[in-house]
């Protein structure tokens, strides 16, 4: 009976015609608004803006000619090194002596260049074709340094010339002294196996080491130089570390890449 009174009662009540009607609350239409103005801005944004991104890779200091492998030309047994790690030597440097069955033999450089490893001892009893040195092929002391960085062949399309680079150099704090600032150089459109790697580099376990997530590209960074720093090259704090930089230093590459506009993200 309550239901049907109040049923009655409204069908007895006049229309409220004459009253406004209310579609929204002004607090909808200030959030509808600012909708509005917030889609209308990312719109903009998406295809107006631009947003950076890197490619990082591993990445070691060296001159821009690598460095070769030293191998023995005999079998024998190592009596004496005549030249030691660090050391620069000429082509044709006596490097080892070793006791052959015809008598004894002197090992030589094939180029002139730093001796970066030995790993020859006098004692040892060596075959031929044993490496016994790495020598790293530099003309002379103020050759520059470059960097290599080795790229994930999927990212090395994307690489843009002349690309700036950001390297921590491992043996160098980056909370005191930064990054080391280069730019590329060139990029090695084909992927490099083990053995490349280490022919170029001079070590078989650094050829391994940049391999074990597939085979990289090579991207040859050219360091930025600086007089004002004691390195002679440029970082991102004022002078960088007090001393200079060793090749074959390991360090870890950011390459910057082309900036992308968001709306490059949605179209095909």
């Amino acid at each position: 009976m309550q239901f049907r009174q109040q049923a009655l009662a409204k069908l007895q009540s006049p229309e409220e015609l004459d009253l406004p009607v209310r579609f929204a609350r002004p607090q909808g239409w200030l959030v509808l608004c600012v909708t509005v103005v917030v889609m209308a801005a990312a719109s903009v944004w998406a295809v107006t803006g631009s947003v950076a991104s890197t490619v990082s890779a591993p990445a070691i200091l060296t001159h821009g000619q690598g460095s070769y492998l030293l191998q023995s030309p005999v079998s024998g047994q190592v009596t004496a090194v005549l030249t030691e790690q660090g050391r620069r030597i000429k082509a044709n440097a006596p490097v080892l002596k070793v006791r052959t069955a015809r008598g004894e033999t002197v090992v030589r450089s094939v180029a002139a260049g730093r001796v970066s490893g030995l790993a020859a001892t006098i004692g040892a009893i060596i075959s031929t074709g044993t490496n016994v040195a790495a020598v790293e092929k530099v003309a002379g002391a103020d050759d520059p340094l470059y960097a290599t960085v080795y790229v994930p062949a999927e990212n090395a399309a994307t690489i843009p010339a002349n690309a700036a680079v950001d390297l921590t150099v491992q043996s160098v704090p980056t909370q005191e002294y930064g990054v080391l600032r280069g730019h590329v150089k060139s990029v090695d459109r084909a992927a490099q196996s083990p053995q490349q790697i280490a022919a170029f580099l001079g070590d078989s376990q650094l050829g391994e080491q940049f391999t074990e997530k597939g085979r990289p590209v090579a991207v040859l960074v050219r360091l930025d130089t600086s007089s004002g720093t004691k390195s002679g090259y440029k970082w991102s704090s004022a002078e960088g570390p007090p001393f200079r930089l060793d090749s074959m230093a390991m360090a870890a590459g950011s390459i910057r890449l082309d900036d992308q506009r968001p709306i490059d993200w949605l179209l095909p």
